[in-house]
């Protein structure tokens, strides 16, 4: 069924769409949701229309999210971190797109040994970075971003740190609060961001939690990092260029960007964070890897926001449900000549969460 039908001609709404679409999207005003499929869905690896951002590939489908029942339990004992020394940083950790899944990260966090049976930092003076996209499609973003705030004053007290980038997800929720239905000029007709977090699997209990705190945090998260020779990004994108020839100045820029509150000055910023798979072709994809490092430093990049099944070309069945549909996924996807490490393990189509220590044997 069309979305809208029934309630008039809707406006035609440029919204950009990544990988999930809420049950009541129907319930978007019909001057805010497009009356046609996002162009360029029939093949997700065609390059985008005209007048779509360059390297934004919307999926063949929506990815199902499947039940995972009341909770995730941790089964046996919780693994004990590894023994800390007094000098030195420790232990190095990424985590992968999180998107709601509270209880998959705290399994996945205790697994390592970086929480202990109750939640607590566990880890010393290990540290810890999140790729960004705490929030939308799962249950409980808002209990994600809370653990994290939490994590970071005990893992600094411990002598260890827990951090985290900015996801495209992060600049989603922060301009649909900010900005609501208010139209934004996207080159190619209306948008809002409203209506971009409404199509990409925002939750209407987040929203109602949302508070100022959360706000600041959000707002003041980096977007590139580097640690221990490891480029630290969310998206697989060369668009970071585009704010500074430094990490500092990168950072720089995206923080006065949503400092200023321009609507359309944060829907570029979005627009450009949602491109992805800049490192999947075999024949350009070290080459704009390497693009990445020679401007930022570093000996590889490190990502979330692909799901490695798309990278991979493996998705589960749209119709299926169970073990049968989840995606081959045990752990991270080193590829573009051994220059790049994806890391967002799919959880929202029932993959993997995944938390990996670095470095990797590759």
């Amino acid at each position: 069924m069309t979305q809208g039908a029934g309630q008039g001609p809707a406006a035609r709404t440029e919204t950009l769409r990544d990988f999930r679409v809420p049950a009541y999207v129907h319930d978007v005003p019909a001057n805010m949701v497009p009356t046609e499929p996002a162009p360029g869905a029939e093949d997700p690896g065609t390059e985008s229309p005209e007048g779509y951002p360059d390297g934004y590939t919307p999926t063949e489908r929506d990815l199902p999210v499947i039940s995972r029942g009341d909770a995730v339990q941790v089964q046996g004992e919780v693994a004990q971190p590894d023994p800390q020394t007094s000098e030195g940083p420790g232990p190095l950790f990424v985590v992968g797109d999180v998107h709601g899944y509270l209880d998959e990260l705290v399994a996945a966090l205790q697994e390592k040994g970086l929480i202990d049976a109750e939640g607590n930092w566990a880890a010393g003076t290990a540290r810890l970075w999140f790729l960004g996209d705490f929030t939308d499609r799962g249950p409980d973003g808002i209990g994600v971003i809370d653990l994290v705030m939490r994590l970071s004053a005990e893992a600094a007290a411990a002598g260890g740190y827990c951090k985290a980038l900015m996801g495209n997800h992060e600049l989603l929720l922060l301009g649909a609060k900010r900005f609501g239905d208010t139209p934004v000029n996207s080159g190619a007709g209306t948008a809002t961001f409203q209506a971009a977090w409404l199509l990409n699997g925002g939750q209407k209990s987040d929203m109602d939690r949302l508070q100022d705190v959360h706000l600041q945090w959000m707002s003041r998260l980096d977007a590139i990092e580097l640690e221990d020779e490891h480029l630290l990004m969310h998206s697989d994108t060369t668009a970071y260029l585009d704010y500074g020839d430094s990490l500092e100045a990168v950072n720089d820029t995206i923080r006065e960007t949503l400092t200023r509150n321009d609507a359309d000055e944060c829907w570029d910023l979005f627009r450009k964070f949602t491109k992805r798979f800049a490192f999947r072709d075999e024949e350009s994809g070290p080459g704009a890897v390497g693009e990445l490092l020679g401007a930022f430093g570093g000996r590889r990049v490190v990502h979330g926001h692909s799901p490695i099944p798309y990278l991979l070309g493996q998705v589960g069945g749209e119709d299926s449900d169970g073990e049968d549909s989840r995606p081959p996924v045990e752990g991270p996807h080193v590829y573009a000549g051994g220059l790049a490490i994806a890391m967002d393990g799919g959880v929202t189509m029932a993959g993997k969460l995944l938390v990996q220590q670095l470095p990797m044997d590759i």
